[in-house]
């Protein structure tokens, strides 16, 4: 796979140009997670090179114990079977999904959006040319070229058992699946990621992570949205307007929430309390103002989509509180909430970021791509 993909480069570009000529070019979240480059395929490759070097995830003893009466009972990981994934626009899902459930055992069935559909096409095809070469069934990687009334269908009634279902995109296509699927469905969540800024934040930190968090990648689930500042913060009203400044100059549209009105200048609007639900996948941020460490962590757990949530503060005291309390599936100290991915975290190529409980939260890489077995091994044993 990895010298067929590095040998079919302009063929995939040139069906990502199909895809691009159609797109919104005022959407930019759009064409980032949509444009397939030479950089894009050199991490397509890269992924596969990574999970072609892990240790396989499937067969490996979780534990084991030999019983009174000797029985031998061992929990070992196990393939899910078939695995299908929801997703929108990004082409480089098509490689990493696959890939990793090909390690793991499991046959995947790949749903992509109808904005990505020419350059999926030819991914496929490329996954069933490097699999015939071994000659194995092309169906464990199955591209389902499928419009929204279709795949209702399919989840209603499918024409295959199903073990899992991944929608990996917004709270619509999350709640379609789930309202539709008759299987396990393992939720990748939406971002609106949030920053606590604490009383005694150094500032220099809290403004470069901030910008990292909010501007490096405005298409990715793990960037930034909004932001709570803490009104006993040294200069908090000289702090505010440096705010406001440093978001305009790098052309980041700014909603100041009513909870700044004593120090923000009169005209400027206040949006509404749902604005904090949203997440808003662009140069967009909003900030407000809390009284304390608890009203912000009130506030992540009720409006956040459970992804990352940052706090910036010296004190080791009341990180430890924040990161105990927030109710995210990654939850940062003084660092930008880009790193919830899994290479960056050390996982290697992603499924998705699980914002589940159960089976799996966080980077969904290839050693939370597997279930588990029990195997009890016995000599005509009987329960008395």
């Amino acid at each position: 796979m990895i010298k067929i993909l590095d040998s079919n480069r302009a063929k995939i570009i040139e069906a990502n140009k199909k895809d691009l000529d159609l797109y919104d070019p005022t959407d930019r979240a759009m064409y980032d997670r949509l444009i397939v480059d030479d950089y894009k395929i050199d991490t397509m490759i890269k992924a596969v090179k990574e999970v072609k070097d892990q240790e396989d995830p499937v067969d490996k003893i979780i534990s084991e114990i030999e019983l009174e009466n000797g029985l031998k009972i061992q929990n070992k990981t196990a393939p899910f079977g078939t695995i299908m994934i929801i997703y929108e626009s990004r082409p480089d899902v098509t490689i990493e999904a696959a890939v990793l459930a090909f390690k793991a055992n499991s046959k995947i069935l790949l749903k992509g959006g109808k904005e990505a559909i020419n350059s999926n096409l030819v991914l496929v095809e490329c996954w069933h040319e490097a699999l015939e070469k071994h000659d194995l069934p092309t169906d464990l990687i199955t591209f389902l070229n499928m419009n929204r009334i279709q795949t209702q269908e399919f989840l209603i009634a499918p024409t295959e058992k199903l073990d899992l279902i991944v929608p990996r995109g917004g709270e619509k296509l999350i709640a379609f699946v789930k309202e539709h699927a008759k299987c396990a469905v393992l939720i990748s969540g939406r971002g609106n990621n949030f920053m606590y800024i604490h009383d005694d934040a150094e500032w220099e930190k809290t403004i470069e992570v901030m910008l990292n968090a909010k501007t490096q990648k405005i298409s990715a689930c793990n960037a930034l949205d909004k932001i709570l500042i803490n009104k006993n913060i040294d200069q908090y009203s000289s702090k505010i307007q440096n705010l406001r400044q440093i978001f305009m100059t790098n052309k980041v549209e700014l909603a100041m929430h009513s909870s700044l009105a004593d120090v923000v200048p009169s005209g400027n609007s206040f949006e509404k309390e749902e604005v904090w639900e949203e997440e808003f996948l662009s140069m967009k941020a909003m900030i407000g103002a809390v009284e304390s460490i608890d009203e912000a962590i009130e506030m992540i757990n009720m409006y956040s989509g459970g992804h990352s949530s940052i706090i910036m503060t010296e004190k080791t005291k009341a990180a430890k509180k924040f990161m105990e309390q927030v109710d995210s599936a990654a939850v940062y100290h003084n660092a930008s909430t880009r790193f919830t991915d899994g290479g960056q975290m050390g996982v290697g190529a992603e499924l998705a970021i699980s914002t589940d409980k159960l089976h799996h939260r966080g980077p969904l890489g290839l050693e939370q791509l597997v279930t588990n077995k029990y195997y009890v091994f016995g000599d005509g044993h009987v329960r008395d």
